[in-house]
């Protein structure tokens, strides 16, 4: 691959693992709230459908078709629905206790601390999240990440989200960087790299799970030690 001066890292899904610690976080919750005795009789079969609909509503939220508190609104009662409860039912301080609790999880993809440490002596890193401002501020102070990149962009502080071009531009001149001398690691097609490559610079697509690449995506990897080979 060709020499990079400056990598852009996703944060959900990439190096925090989101799906385990939101799992992490849904099981000590449905004990706290009581929710076998509501009649979600399993924990595992309401984390799974969450997990389904929250990465259809993140999906949604990316490309602005819904606004940040429609996707907190949404993603318990559309569950509580998908397993033939009212959402009436669900506890009403459920979503506020869950987005409380579940950033504070620390579990992170394997080998990120590690990657990150080896990338951050040849590059400058950056990160570039679509996530929450509250919530990715503690994601990245529980996890000591911080230390790693020069510059830590949320798309609710910028105004944008991923893949609008406004937010790639931005980290650039934040960066200092050009377009040839940077690259764009993340999970979401749409977001990290169709996004990137619309916007002219190169992506890498991560792939933990083994999903179907489609055509258009030039270069994946599916763990984050892959990096120290690649760059």
């Amino acid at each position: 691959m060709k020499q990079y001066k400056h990598i852009f890292f996703d944060l959900d899904h990439t190096i925090w693992d989101f799906d385990k610690n939101a799992e992490e976080a849904l099981h000590e919750l449905y004990v706290i709230h009581r929710l076998g005795e509501i009649g979600l009789q399993s924990a595992e079969l309401f984390i799974e459908t969450y997990t389904r609909n929250n990465h259809r509503l993140w999906a949604q939220y990316h490309i602005g078709e819904i606004t940040k508190d429609e996707l907190r609104e949404a993603r318990f009662k559309s569950t509580f629905t998908d397993l033939g409860l009212h959402p009436d039912l669900m506890p009403l301080d459920f979503e506020d206790a869950y987005v409380k609790l579940c950033p504070t999880k620390t579990n992170l993809f394997p080998h990120a601390h590690e990657t990150l440490q080896y990338l951050q002596s040849k590059y400058t890193l950056h990160l570039i999240s679509n996530g929450f401002k509250d919530s990715t501020r503690i994601k990245i102070a529980g996890t000591d990440l911080a230390k790693y990149f020069q510059n830590i962009i949320i798309s609710e502080d910028v105004g944008v989200n991923k893949p609008d071009k406004a937010i790639f531009q931005h980290a650039l001149d934040l960066a200092g960087a050009s377009k040839q001398e940077s690259v764009m690691i993340g999970d979401s097609i749409e977001a990290d790299i169709r996004g990137a490559l619309g916007f002219g610079i190169d992506a890498i697509y991560f792939n933990p799970f083994n999903a179907e690449k489609p055509q258009d995506i030039p270069v994946q990897i599916a763990h984050l030690k892959e990096l120290t080979l690649l760059l």
